[in-house]
């Protein structure tokens, strides 16, 4: 059923596991609310182009937000595109800029099935090369899949799959890219007690290409670990990230003690990013370990 262009078409039960919505819904919100008119086929089964999926979307996600259902067609039958008046911006996904790839991962990460998963991985990255493959793909892919989990649509196997594919695929692609003796050399790494690590390997990735020789530890490191491998490979930059608060409730000394670690390294710069310092460095400001959540930043000031 899936088709590689605009016109693309789907059945009303691969609508249902992309959107999270029920087929009794689909039909409701079509027939009772008229924001999509899918065509018939000759047998009479409705047949569902990309947009109507991305309407169906859209009127979902402004439901969420408080709108009524009846307010939500309405904006949605208003306005073709998004406005930051309507949509939360930090949280409303561009769906207008999904494409069948995003679509097809989200049916099948819906059924676990990691053989397909992976099959439409490998295609999308060869069609659209690797940038392209991040930002299109791997990035919608996964924010839609921790939503779908945040709002019990998935449960934590469902979840998983899809996240341990897209990682193992990720590790794929940085040990197989090529790059000079002489390139310049960053080491990732997640906090103890942080698992994960896929932001991580979205970050290395931009590292690469770049022309940088990337290196990441493992998720959740021993105490210890990261200043014992600093101390052996003597990266140029050092990448910490850590996603939840758990690292600095686990160890509140954690950061005072990787700072000043990061002092006496003269020549390695130290960076933390991730969702889980803002809070805690209301109470610590590191001295030697430089907080920032641009790439482009670090990037900059290393080359």
């Amino acid at each position: 059923m899936f088709q590689s262009d605009e016109n693309g078409l789907f059945a009303i039960h691969q609508v249902a596991d992309i959107t999270g919505l029920s087929k009794q819904v689909i039909r409701k919100w079509e027939e009772r609310y008229g924001i999509i008119q899918p065509k018939r086929m000759d047998n009479g089964y409705r047949i569902y182009s990309q947009q109507d999926v991305k309407t169906l979307l859209k009127m979902k996600l402004l439901s969420e937000q408080g709108h009524s259902l009846k307010q939500a067609a309405l904006l949605v039958k208003e306005v073709r595109e998004e406005p930051e008046i309507l949509l939360q911006k930090e949280k409303s996904p561009n769906y207008e800029q999904w494409n069948e790839y995003v679509f097809q991962l989200l049916e099948k990460g819906m059924h676990c099935d990691e053989i397909e998963l992976n099959f439409i991985l490998k295609q999308a990255y060869h069609h659209l090369g690797l940038e392209r493959f991040l930002t299109d793909i791997v990035i919608p892919f996964l924010k839609e899949v921790g939503k779908k989990w945040e709002n019990h649509e998935w449960d934590e196997y469902q979840e998983s799959v899809s996240s341990l594919v897209v990682r193992d695929f990720l590790v794929q692609i940085r040990r197989n890219y090529q790059y000079r003796e002489q390139a310049p050399f960053v080491l990732g790494a997640c906090l103890p007690y942080e698992h994960h690590e896929v932001p991580l390997h979205l970050i290395l990735l931009r590292f690469m290409m770049k022309g940088w020789k990337t290196q990441l530890m493992g998720p959740s490191p021993a105490p210890g670990a990261i200043e014992s491998l600093v101390c052996k490979l003597k990266p140029d930059v050092v990448l910490l990230s850590v996603t939840t608060s758990i690292p600095f409730e686990t160890d509140p000394q954690l950061l005072q003690r990787l700072d000043q670690f990061a002092e006496k390294q003269m020549d390695v710069a130290f960076y933390l990013g991730g969702q889980g310092a803002a809070a805690y460095l209301s109470d610590y400001k590191p001295r030697a370990i430089r907080v920032t959540n641009s790439v482009e930043d670090i990037l900059n000031s290393n080359n």
